[in-house]
């Protein structure tokens, strides 16, 4: 089973750090964000990632070379500027991920969950279909994105009474990206739409630790919990 990092983001909203270094590249506690991913991958199983980028996308390609470091192997899918957003992105990616299906991680991210979970979750996939990892509304996401009943993802209407937000970890079969095509710019969210409309997406909340590392606030305040948990 492979993995991809989500890492063609310009991070408007973390300007002007990004001006000169690529989103998953920014430090907290000691680590480029994308290299705790990598590392906990690695622990957990994985050996081979495939990372998009597009904005200073060689930069990312410098700092992590073929993966050899991490105990991996690093495949790279370069997309023009501006980005192919995430389901064009993946997409984009398919030839390198092959027929089976793959976790995808935003590089923008840190969470604690356990990656090893989706080889497990894999197994049990829905033809067609994706499995979403969801955590409790962030105060700058109240409004949620989805219900959870059950296992089974259901829509919400964006009030957040009862709804959870996506944490920007999936499972998903290859074929959820059939109407994609190579290069296009899209959106995940109207496929997750029409595949909560087929009944095909699973789901589960995850309690631990997450942040969306969108802004400069943010990635002080983890860059400050993880350098006072070392």
């Amino acid at each position: 089973m492979k993995a991809m990092i989500l890492a063609a983001g310009r991070g408007e909203r973390l300007r002007p750090l990004t001006d000169t270094t690529p989103k998953p590249l920014l430090v907290a506690g000691g680590k480029a964000l994308i290299v705790w991913h990598l590392q906990r991958l690695a622990s957990a199983g994985w050996r081979e990632v495939v990372i998009n980028h597009a904005h200073l996308g060689d930069r990312i390609e410098a700092a992590l070379g073929d993966g050899g470091d991490f105990g991996l192997r690093i495949s790279y899918s370069p997309e023009p500027a501006p980005a192919l957003e995430t389901a064009g992105g993946i997409a984009n990616a398919l030839s390198l991920l092959g027929d089976q299906p793959f976790l995808v991680v935003n590089g923008d991210i840190w969470c604690d969950w356990d990656f090893a979970r989706a080889l497990r979750i894999a197994s049990k996939l829905a033809a067609g279909g994706a499995h979403l990892l969801l955590v409790g509304n962030p105060a700058h996401h109240p409004g949620g994105d989805f219900h959870l009943d059950g296992e089974i993802v259901r829509s919400a209407n964006g009030d957040g009474n009862g709804a959870l937000t996506y944490a920007g970890i999936g499972v998903f079969r290859p074929e959820f990206f059939a109407a994609v095509a190579t290069g296009d710019r899209m959106k995940l969210r109207p496929l997750l739409d029409a595949g909560i409309a087929r009944g095909v997406i699973s789901g589960e909340r995850h309690d631990g630790r997450w942040v969306d590392v969108g802004t400069r606030e943010r990635l002080v305040e983890l860059d400050r919990q993880l350098t006072q948990t070392r």
